[in-house]
């Protein structure tokens, strides 16, 4: 049996007085699936997203990622798991404005204490494999949307994460752009790359994942396994 990348077990997360915003989840995901989290906005899905990535804690429950359980790392510890054991692609691409694109995908590695030399080695073997290395000593700003996403793939990819987390990767980009990134997070999980992508995009789901997980204030209510979602994939 495949070991799991993730592990949730009776997750729970309650901010203030108000109702969790995370209620006694469980969820395991295995290496190499694609895994989509869809729900619409205030559901969990950034809450489920913050405690798979170290970012936030639960209130009762655990959370285990690769073999790392992350609900009980300190502030320092949880800077290195997310260093080590995730990439992690947002909406709005999170590049530095004053940094080349070499720069900013070598950025994690230099971090993470590689030397420079190295760092650039694998950033430009990235960027070319990517196809995007014409633009490696350009600023992101001269950049294309879907170019900006490639740059931010290839710079969570820089450490050879286990996990690869994505947050509405396609949110900001037109329909073209979307696509093109779609297609290249489903050619990384065909690579063997296990992905989380949280989404409220049906349409994204269903092109780069084959496994759909539903969440709804703060509950998982469905869980499509791979077959039945590649069959609704091509309705």
């Amino acid at each position: 049996m495949t070991v799991p990348v993730i592990e949730l077990r009776g997750a729970s997360r309650r901010y203030d007085d108000g109702p969790p915003a995370l209620h006694e989840v469980s969820l395991t995901v295995r290496r190499g699936e694609a895994v989509a989290v869809l729900g619409p906005s205030g559901s969990g899905k950034s809450t489920l997203l913050n405690l798979i990535a170290g970012l936030d804690r639960p209130d009762t429950g655990t959370v285990t990622v690769d073999g790392v359980r992350v609900d009980e790392l300190g502030e320092s510890g949880s800077a290195l798991y997310r260093r080590s054991k995730i990439g992690m692609i947002f909406q709005f691409f999170n590049l530095l404005d004053d940094l080349t694109v070499a720069d900013n995908v070598a950025l994690p590695a230099r971090l993470a204490g590689v030397a420079r030399a190295e760092a650039r080695r694998r950033a430009a073997e990235l960027l070319e494999n990517l196809g995007i290395d014409r633009h490696a000593g350009a600023y992101p700003g001269r950049l294309s949307g879907g170019e900006r996403q490639r740059v931010a793939v290839a710079r969570a990819l820089m450490n050879r994460p286990p996990l690869l987390l994505a947050d509405e990767p396609t949110g900001a980009l037109d329909t073209a752009a979307g696509q093109d990134v779609s297609r290249l997070l489903a050619d990384l999980n065909a690579e063997g790359q296990t992905l989380v992508v949280v989404t409220h995009d049906l349409s994204l789901a269903r092109s780069c994942t084959q496994r759909r997980v539903e969440i709804a204030d703060g509950r998982l209510t469905e869980d499509v396994p791979p077959r039945a979602a590649a069959t609704e994939a091509v309705r």
